[in-house]
């Protein structure tokens, strides 16, 4: 019951910036961390990211294209935490309404997520095939 009033009391605050660098950290990481129990498709990205960089590593890419891909997994990772931003904001402005402009919202924001994954599996292909090319 304590914790839960310490989070009510904190959540009363949240309209606040935070003047602690720290504070501001441990408030991002609590959204990252919410995302990651929370959202199966970052959980699969996740998966696909970590794969992506041990193939990576099997296939000694260059550090270049190592930059390339994590600039990339990052994009991906990025767009799905302001995906889950705004379809929580959508679900809290019209309850449980249905709203063609929320669904707007939230249909263009998954899409923003589909482009940069479609995004990725191409430069995963630019920097891998030619790599596993050379091993046959």
């Amino acid at each position: 019951m304590e914790k839960k009033l310490k989070y009510l009391e904190n959540r009363n605050e949240s309209y606040k910036t935070s003047s602690n660098v720290f504070t501001s950290f441990k408030y991002a990481f609590s959204g990252i961390s919410y995302v990651l129990k929370t959202s199966r498709n970052f959980k699969i990205q996740l998966i696909f990211a970590v794969t992506s960089l041990i193939i990576g590593f099997l296939l000694k890419i260059s550090l270049s294209n190592y930059v390339i891909l994590i600039a990339t997994i990052m994009s991906v990772l990025m767009l799905e935490i302001l995906n889950t931003s705004i379809e929580s904001i959508v679900d809290l402005i019209v309850k449980k309404e249905f709203s063609f402009l929320a669904k707007i919202a939230k249909d263009t924001s998954a899409g923003a997520v589909l482009l940069a994954s479609i995004n990725s599996v191409i430069i995963a292909v630019y920097i891998f095939v030619p790599k596993i090319k050379l091993l046959f």
